[in-house]
C-alpha cells in the first residue's frame, strides 16, 4: 500500500516525495508525538470516533473533525503526518487545516508500501506563535484508524499539546481567607456567581468548604441543577455502601421538587440537586449556614436568583464526626466531562461574606488562585483575575488570558479594590425556609 502526498503526481512518485520528506524532518531534530486519543470531535463531542483504551482513534468518519490544540513557540515551517494503525481503504482522503490554512488532500490506494505508517501533509509555514488547532477530515470509504498526530519543522520545537487521555479543562479554584480571630467562628457563608459562558459539562461552585460544596451545573442542552452536597466521614472514595451508619450524612430537609440522595467515586456523602434553568449572565445568589451540636455539624444551602427576592432552600444534612464552623471556604470553575475541554468557561464571584456567630460580617475581598494537577503540565489554559469588583475564573479554549493582571500561576493572591454590595440582613436570614 503506497501512501500518496499531495496533487498530480503518480502513486511511485507520491511515495517517494512523502518518504524524502520524512527524512528532511528527521535532520530537523526529534518529532512531537501527540496521541490521536487526545482529539476533541465535532460536531459530536460524544460521538464520531472510538477512542479505544490502546489510544487509537477507530471508526470515524466523514463529516468528523478532529482538532488537536497546542502551544507553539515560535513560527516558521511545520510539517504534520498523521501516524496510521491500520491500512486505509482503496480513495480514502485526508485533509489537514492548520491556522485556517487547509493543505492539499492526501490520498491513498494499495500499490505499495506505507512509508514508515506516516501520512504525511504538505509543509505549513506558520505565520505566528500562540495556541494553534489543527483540523483532521477524511472522506471516501473506511477512514483509517490514527495512531498520532507527528509534528516537526521548527515551528514544532517547544511545542506543547496534553498526552493524557483527560481532555477536560484543569479546574481552577479561589481560596478565601479569614481573620485568625474569626476563623473558627464562621457561621454563615454568602457569595454571587456571574456565569459568563455556558457550554455544556460546566460547574461553577460557589461556596464551598471543608465539608462540601454548593453551586450550579450545565448538564444537558435542556437542564441546569442548583447542587448542594456534603461528604461523608471516613475514607472511602468509591462505594457508599462501604460506610459505616455512624459516618454517614443524613437528610434533614429539603426543598420542594429537590431530588435528594447519595453519591460516590469522588468521597461518598449526601447529594441534592434542584434542576433549575439559571440563566447566562444572571447572577444567583448562595447562601449557606453551620450549626455544630455536639460531635455534627449540620449544614443547610439556600439559594435565590436576581430576579427573585425570596430565597429557596436547596437541602439540610446533619454530618457525623465534624462539630466546627465553617472552614477552608473556596469557589471552582471545573469542566466535569472532558468531551468539550476546548470550550472557554468564564465565571465570575464577587460581593462574598461571611458572618460569625456573634454576628460580625467579614467581607471576602481576597482570594488565592489554584488549579489541580491536569493544569500544571498539561493544560496551561487556565487563570484568574478581577473584573470591576469581581473575581473571575477561566478555563479551556487553548487560548491566553489577554486580562490586564490577569495570574496563571497557582497560589497567587488576587485582592478586590473594596467591597459595595450588602450581604443579607438579619430579618432575611430570619425569613429563610425552615428545613
Amino acid at each position: 500500500m503506497t501512501l500518496l502526498a499531495g496533487k498530480r503526481f503518480s502513486g511511485v512518485n507520491k511515495w517517494l516525495l512523502c518518504c524524502l520528506a520524512l527524512l528532511s524532518w528527521r535532520d530537523t531534530g526529534k518529532a512531537l508525538e501527540v496521541p490521536a486519543y487526545t482529539a476533541f470531535h465535532e460536531p459530536d463531542a460524544r460521538r464520531g470516533a472510538d477512542r479505544g483504551r490502546d489510544g487509537v482513534i477507530r471508526d470515524w468518519r466523514e463529516g468528523t473533525r478532529l482538532n488537536w490544540f497546542g502551544w507553539l513557540e515560535r513560527g516558521g515551517e511545520l510539517k504534520v503526518s498523521l501516524r496510521l494503525a491500520d491500512e486505509p481503504a482503496d480513495g480514502t482522503k485526508l485533509r489537514l487545516t492548520v491556522a485556517s490554512q487547509a493543505q492539499p488532500d492526501v490520498s491513498t490506494t494499495r500499490t505499495g508500501e506505507l512509508a514508515d505508517g506516516l501520512a504525511c501533509f504538505a509543509p505549513i509555514e506558520l505565520r505566528e506563535a500562540g495556541y494553534h488547532r489543527l483540523t483532521v477530515e477524511g472522506s471516501g470509504g473506511k477512514l483509517p484508524d490514527l495512531r498520532a498526530l507527528v509534528l516537526e519543522g521548527e515551528a514544532a520545537e517547544g511545542a506543547r499539546f496534553s498526552d493524557v487521555e483527560r481532555r477536560n479543562a484543569a479546574s481552577v479554584h479561589l481560596g478565601y481567607p479569614v481573620p485568625g480571630e474569626a476563623r473558627d467562628e464562621i457561621e454563615w457563608f454568602y457569595l454571587e456567581v456571574t456565569p459568563k459562558t455556558d457550554p455544556l459539562w460546566s460547574y461553577y461552585m460557589a461556596t464551598g468548604w471543608h465539608r462540601g460544596y454548593f453551586g450550579m451545573q450545565v448538564n444537558s442542552p435542556t437542564e441546569r441543577r442548583i447542587i448542594f452536597s456534603v461528604w461523608d466521614s471516613g475514607n472511602e472514595a468509591v462505594d457508599r455502601r462501604k460506610v459505616a451508619d455512624e459516618d454517614r450524612v443524613s437528610l434533614v430537609g429539603k426543598g420542594e421538587d429537590v431530588h435528594a440522595g447519595g453519591f460516590g467515586n469522588e468521597g461518598t456523602g449526601g447529594h441534592s440537586h434542584l434542576k433549575y434553568a439559571w440563566e447566562l449572565g444572571d447572577t444567583v445568589h448562595f447562601l449557606m449556614r453551620a450549626q455544630p451540636e455536639g460531635e455534627a455539624t449540620t449544614y443547610t444551602g439556600w439559594f435565590r436568583d436576581s430576579k427573585d427576592k425570596d430565597w429557596r432552600l436547596v437541602s439540610s444534612f446533619r454530618a457525623p464526626r465534624d462539630g466546627r464552623h465553617l472552614h477552608g471556604l473556596y469557589s471552582f470553575n471545573e469542566n466535569f466531562a472532558g468531551q468539550n475541554g476546548h470550550e472557554r468557561r468564564v465565571c465570575e464571584f464577587g460581593n462574598g461574606w461571611v458572618r460569625t456567630r456573634s454576628g460580625t460580617w467579614i467581607p471576602l475581598n481576597e482570594a488565592r488562585f489554584t488549579h489541580d494537577g491536569h493544569g500544571r503540565e498539561q493544560r496551561l489554559d487556565r487563570s484568574a483575575g478581577v473584573q470591576g469588583r469581581r473575581f473571575y475564573l477561566a478555563n479551556g479554549g487553548f487560548v491566553e488570558d489577554a486580562t490586564e493582571g490577569a495570574v496563571t500561576r497557582a497560589r497567587q493572591t488576587l485582592t478586590l479594590p473594596g467591597s459595595e454590595g450588602r450581604h443579607p440582613s438579619d430579618e432575611e436570614l430570619e425569613g429563610l425556609p425552615k428545613p
